[in-house]
């Protein structure tokens, strides 16, 4: 007997009209839904008049569940995971299951489709060659500081999801370490009041009219590079040198403190008189 297909299926983040062709074919002709919240998915289903079985799929229930689905699959049932809003998987539940699936020689199939992340970091303006995905912060403050304190020397995009309810607080939080730095706050993404603020982070912060209902992306950018010549660069290098440390380790170093291009450090650590004591 053949193995069914896992497939991990994307729904949209508040437009209906954004469901693709494929999503709504897969999620019809599939033996078995798995949903995080089935009130809430039964209205999409209903919307694209899709009557398959429906089964709750959440963080509560994932390892329990696993274990029958895994079963269903290796009987040849094909099973669609979907989650409220976006792609499973991405700040949703089903990577147990994937995993799990994987194991068992299970073919995964991700359908391509909506996920705020990419959405947000599209349209912000920020630069988008290379950026960190940091989903929701952890609740726990020290587990919070500890993350936010190992990003604020990242070089790259940081990409945030925030609830209504902790909006307000994370941002004062965030221009606390981060300072004024550029910050897109994207809500509401696709839907009737889409809105994206713009500005420095120290602003947007304070902003007292902010509406802080609904489902907010934070994007801030990363840590600018310092402004430094050559000839100032070439003195950091320097005065940075320690016995036995590698040219590399030694630019990876000085670029996480500074924002400058490792690249750019390395080459000029080159230019030095005796580069192999470094």
């Amino acid at each position: 007997m053949s193995k069914g297909i896992l497939y991990l299926v994307p729904t949209p983040i508040g437009n209906l009209s954004d469901m693709t062709y494929r999503a709504v074919e897969i999620l019809k002709t599939v033996d078995l839904i798995a949903a995080e919240d089935t009130r809430t998915s039964q209205k999409l289903l209903k919307h694209y008049d899709i009557k398959n079985k429906l089964i709750s799929y959440h963080k509560f229930n994932e390892r329990k569940q696993t274990e029958s689905f895994i079963a269903l699959l290796l009987e040849g049932k094909n099973i669609a995971i979907i989650s409220d809003a976006g792609t499973p998987g991405i700040s949703d539940p089903s990577n147990i299951i994937v995993k799990e699936a994987i194991s068992n020689e299970i073919q995964v199939c991700c359908l391509p489709g909506a996920t705020a992340l990419i959405t947000a970091l599209a349209a912000s303006g920020l630069n988008s060659d290379q950026f960190t995905f940091v989903g929701f912060l952890p609740t726990k403050k020290k587990d919070k500081d500890n993350l936010l304190k190992s990003l604020e020397k990242l070089p790259h995009t940081l990409v945030l999801y925030e609830a209504s309810h902790r909006i307000t607080d994370t941002l004062k939080e965030l221009s606390l370490l981060f300072g004024a730095r550029q910050c897109v706050i994207a809500r509401e993404l696709s839907k009737l009041f889409e809105t994206y603020l713009r500005g420095n982070l120290t602003e947007l912060a304070e902003k007292q009219d902010m509406e802080t209902r609904g489902e907010f992306v934070i994007l801030i950018e990363g840590k600018p590079e310092e402004n430094l010549t050559d000839a100032e660069l070439l003195t950091l290098i320097s005065v940075s040198v320690k016995p036995g440390i590698a040219l590399k380790t030694l630019s990876t170093q000085i670029s996480d403190a500074t924002g400058i291009n490792r690249n750019r450090i390395y080459n000029l650590a080159l230019t030095l008189k005796q580069p192999h004591d470094l």
